[in-house]
């Protein structure tokens, strides 16, 4: 057994005295600035506050490499090399958690048939999981919808949650926060989160990565935390770092206040917009300036929650008064409180308006006075809306689809219709990022007050619901009389959990708007308080998706359509019959921060979190043995045993030969696109294979809550409805075998019996989105090899590697938009044998006419994925690793 080295930093080990409840205790921390100073002979107190962090977590684990790399980082403010990064914690949901847990179970499996002990396979630092992603808006409307939803989710998933319940009793370091209780990113910044870690006495910042991209929410506390894939996470569960290229640091300085009649939401769609147009994928961004004096902690942790929107690893904000005031406000204990402030001011991470501000790679600024009201989408998160266009920019929609213009939303076609074109159908308070907030919370229960006192109601064909993302927020609308209100308007509460954000929407207000949709071929929409409106993603049917604060969600369900100003246009009519617009229900700040100021307090907080970890009735009556092992249950259509351990690894010292391109996509191609989370249609590949496992059509549940099942999940791959595969004339998981069109899946399925290669062909931003370890675990499974793009979003580019698909970029973009496929080609992969960092590739294709060639290159970016790669992937990497261990 190898000797521990010894941490070269040892003799910088500094105690500190922090307060308790009982006297003091005697802690140690690593004082990073005079580490720096020191040893390395440098100054690093204008050193982002990002790679401050990152410093003392290689000086803590005695990285010099790491270290000194970070100080190298300042001459340039760049650097572009790689370090390890070694979280504090891991944060999973359960869509991806249950085939991370599913994993970890076969490689015990795995390691007791090598001949070694299962239990070496346990979780090396702390793992939460939260079930957030299984409750679907079957019900809404009604005051039973969140006793319904619940009960058809417990019912869908009692495999999924009894196979959690054993993970939770067999796994050490493993905690499982029950369905029903809340989102992982609002869980976490409430409660979970600590700012500052303790582990035995040694103190440090708190870290984390997590299997949902929204993980950077905790960056609104000043928490170095990101999302990775899912198969990253399983890797750093077992101790492993991970590899990160030190990135550019960009300063965003905010300034000034927000107008009135503003929101968070407004301020968040401009700053995504802003951030996309800089170009901040790959980098960290850090948020300064006099402007954060103004800004709430829930405000911060709204702009932090949509980094992957705007394209950054992070969203960074510095740990100040604001903090320490959120940390009270949600109950944590005095002792946490002193530590974090202690430490950040003995460190070098606090922040007040007398210190300089940190050096970055590069600024830029916004006056939040500029921000005004504005929606974004009708796609893409980051594309901002102002207010006033949302009309002209919906019916520009009609004019792409070469439609009638639908005035004032009026009918296009049967004029005896009911149902307008850009009717909004769903208008939805759902997600982490809004709900997470109080001030817009209670904005939309006041604005649904002034409305429900005035005799409106939202339109018939509008689905209403509301899903907040903790019980807390349900617990403070009900104390000021705002919940009421809401429930008069159709947003009653449908669960506590994602639901229409990630496209558990469940079915339209009724069948019949359904019909009519499909009849008329409407341009129907959702207005939503979510932060991802991807084609396909919220409902199979709704084609424009607007991405809306709480209270504008409320308004526009008011007024039914997005081909009418909500700013000139009325939303309804009074008991009088009197026009009512906007303005007339708006609430003021002074209003919303009265309920704030009395209804949000600690002692909510202290009463929803004392028994977090408990559940629910239902949660308590589930049964399961705890054992090392797993016992795969043979007739499960939900967990089966995953195969990742069975797959033949991926020979990187060999050329591909007589490969055919599975799919020629576009850009902007999503992890959604790839492997969808809704619904599951009755006709499709895994909907035939559920149907042969006696599986009816209404208990097909989603793809999210079938990633237990990877035989689900590869008939799934590449079959959104929305996806676009140039090589075949229909939408939706088709292309082309032998010139007749198939499904993808049985295209891919019989290349495997002919033991031919396949590769993908992308344009830019392949993988955008969620972090779906999915995307990349289903491809492989179709027997994908590479993936050829433009360029790759980080997290997914990632994930193909730790699967033993190499991923490949354009080297000029021309090559990728003179490209010619008919499906007919033989594509040839020449020089792989001596495969490292960044390898230049040929890339032949041969079709019936003619052969070309071209230049690409290998995005193998470091060391450490080059070995997951040349393993086959990071978990028979891990695996080899420790049973030699």
């Amino acid at each position: 057994m190898a000797t521990q080295k010894k941490n070269p930093f040892a003799a910088f080990l500094t105690n500190i005295q922090l307060p308790t409840a009982t006297g003091t205790d005697d802690c140690n921390y690593y004082p990073i600035e005079r580490v720096a100073k020191d040893f390395f002979k440098s100054d690093i107190t204008t050193l982002p506050r990002s790679l401050k962090i990152l410093f003392e977590n290689a000086v803590r684990a005695g990285d010099q490499t790491s270290a000194q790399e970070i100080i190298t980082w300042l001459v340039k403010r760049k650097n572009d090399r790689e370090i390890s990064f070694r979280p504090a914690r891991v944060l999973l949901q359960d869509f991806t958690g249950v085939p991370a847990i599913a994993d970890l179970a076969a490689m015990r499996d795995a390691m007791k048939n090598l001949g070694r002990d299962p239990n070496l396979i346990n979780p090396d630092i702390p793992v939460d999981l939260v079930i957030d992603h299984s409750v679907t808006v079957n019900s809404s409307g009604a005051g039973d919808s969140l006793a319904n939803n619940m009960a058809t989710e417990f019912d869908e998933n009692l495999e999924r949650y009894e196979f959690l319940k054993w993970g939770q009793g067999s796994f050490n370091n493993l905690r499982i926060v029950p369905p029903g209780l809340g989102i992982c990113h609002q869980i976490n910044i409430e409660y979970l989160t600590q700012v500052v870690f303790a582990k035995g006495n040694t103190i440090y910042p708190d870290t984390l990565v997590g299997t949902d991209s929204h993980t950077t929410m905790a960056n609104g506390l000043g928490v170095l935390g990101f999302g990775v894939g899912g198969i990253e996470a399983e890797a750093a569960m077992l101790g492993q770092p991970i590899p990160l290229v030190l990135p550019e640091v960009i300063g965003f300085r905010l300034s000034g206040q927000l107008p009135v009649g503003t929101t968070a939401t407004d301020l968040v769609l401009m700053v995504t917009q802003m951030l996309r147009k800089k170009n901040v994928v790959n980098k960290f961004v850090e948020f300064f300036g006099d402007g954060l004096a103004h800004l709430s902690l829930e405000t911060r942790a709204t702009l932090a929650n949509m980094a992957p929107e705007y394209g950054a690893t992070i969203g960074l904000f510095p740990i100040d008064k604001e903090t320490i005031r959120y940390l009270t406000t949600t109950n944590r204990p005095p002792a946490l409180l002193a530590r974090v402030e202690i430490y950040a001011k003995a460190n070098g991470l606090w922040h007040d308006a007398t210190m300089t501000d940190p050096i970055f790679t590069d600024t830029l600024t916004l006056d939040l006075k500029n921000v005004e009201p504005a929606l974004a989408g009708p796609k893409r998160p980051q594309d901002l809306v102002p207010l006033s266009q949302v009309k002209a920019a919906s019916l520009k929609l009609d004019e792409e689809n070469k439609k009638p213009i639908a005035m004032g939303g009026a009918p296009t076609s049967d004029q005896n219709a009911t149902l307008p074109n850009h009717a909004v159908v769903i208008a939805a308070i759902t997600s982490c990022t809004n709900t997470s907030n109080p001030f817009v919370m209670v904005a939309a229960g006041l604005l649904a007050k002034k409305a429900v006192a005035m005799g409106m109601a939202p339109k018939p064909w509008v689905k209403t619901s509301l899903a907040p993302g903790s019980r807390v927020v349900r617990d403070y609308l009900h104390n000021a009389g705002l919940l009421s209100p809401l429930d008069h308007l159709g947003f009653n509460i449908v669960g506590f959990g994602c639901t229409t954000c990630i496209g558990n929407s469940g079915p339209l207000k009724n069948k019949a708007i359904e019909e009519e949709i499909k009849n008329r071929d409407l341009t129907v929409a959702a207005v939503l308080s979510g932060n991802r409106n991807f084609e396909g993603r919220i409902h199979p049917l709704v084609k424009a998706n607007w991405l809306a604060s709480p209270p504008l969600v409320v308004a526009y369900a008011l007024l039914g359509s997005t081909a009418r100003d909500i700013t000139r246009e009325a939303l309804g009519q009074d008991k009088q019959g009197k026009d009512i617009y906007l303005g007339d229900i708006w609430p003021s700040e002074g209003e919303i921060q009265k309920i704030i100021d009395e209804f949000v307090t600690p002692k909510i907080y202290q009463a929803r979190y004392e028994n977090i970890f408990v559940g629910t009735d239902e949660w308590q009556k589930i049964k399961s043995a705890s054992s090392p092992s797993f016992q795969w249950g043979a007739a499960s259509t939900y967990i089966k045993q995953p195969p990742f351990f069975n797959l033949p690894a991926a020979k990187a010292s060999d050329d591909i030969h007589g490969a055919k391109v599975l799919a020629w996509l576009g850009s902007s191609i999503t992890t959604d696109h790839i492997s969808p989370a809704g619904s599951i249609k009755p006709e499709s590949p895994a909907g035939e294979y559920l149907r042969q496992h006696q599986v009816t059509a209404q208990h097909f549940n989603s793809f999210g809550a079938r990633r237990g099942n990877h035989e689900v999940m590869m008939r799934g791959t590449l079959a959104n409805i929305r996806l676009k595969n140039n090589l075949a004339s229909k939408t939706g998981g088709f292309t082309k075998y032998n010139g007749k069109e198939t499904t993808i899946f049985e295209a891919a399925m019989d290349y495997q019996q002919n033991q031919q290669p396949l590769i993908i062909i992308a344009g830019r931003e392949y993988g955008t989105g969620s972090s779906r370890d999915w995307a990349a675990k289903g491809v492989r499974l179709l027997g994908v090899k590479a993936v050829v793009a433009v360029s790759f979003e980080r997290i997914h580019r990632s994930n193909l590697i730790g699967m033993g698909v190499l991923p490949l970029e354009f080297l000029k973009e021309e090559d990728y938009n003179n490209l010619q496929l008919d499906g007919s080609e033989v594509i040839d992969l020449v020089g792989l044998r001596d495969l490292a960092q960044q390898t230049i590739v040929t890339l032949s294709i041969s079709g019936a006419a003619k052969k070309t060639s071209f230049m690409v290159k290998a995005r193998i970016d470091n060391d450490t994925e080059l070995q997951y790669f040349k393993k086959g992937g990071v978990l028979p990497f891990m695996l080899e690793q420790m049973a030699a261990a």
